[in-house]
């Protein structure tokens, strides 16, 4: 999945931008049923994207990064940090970028080792 691609699929149903927007103007509340639903399927979109097959670089990797996100929704009112679905894509988004860390360190390794 390259970096657009990935942008797109978690935009599709980003919550934030319209939903949220809702809470704001006082026309639905933050802990209303449906705002949770929609929210909660979107943070399983954005951990399947963050957990499909590597094509990304760390850098493309670190634009991905849920936590400015998910903090807008947390502190809105909307998630609460304890939430499953929160630390399941937290934990996608650390698992992802270790691996890509650790493969950038075998890659730099055999390199120095001419390999």
């Amino acid at each position: 999945m390259t970096l657009d691609e990935a942008i797109r699929t978690i935009s599709q149903s980003d919550p934030i931008v319209t939903l949220l927007q809702q809470v704001k103007l006082g026309r639905m509340r933050a802990n209303d049923p449906g705002l949770l639903a929609v929210t909660v399927s979107w943070l399983n979109t954005y951990r399947k994207v963050l957990e499909s097959p590597p094509g990304l670089d760390q850098t493309a990797l670190l634009r991905l990064d849920p936590s400015p996100r998910v903090d807008v929704l947390v502190n809105s009112g909307v998630l609460k940090a304890d939430d499953p679905a929160v630390a399941a894509v937290r934990e996608a988004f650390r698992r992802s970028l270790s691996t890509l860390q650790v493969r950038a360190g075998r890659d730099r390794d055999a390199s120095a080792f001419g390999a």
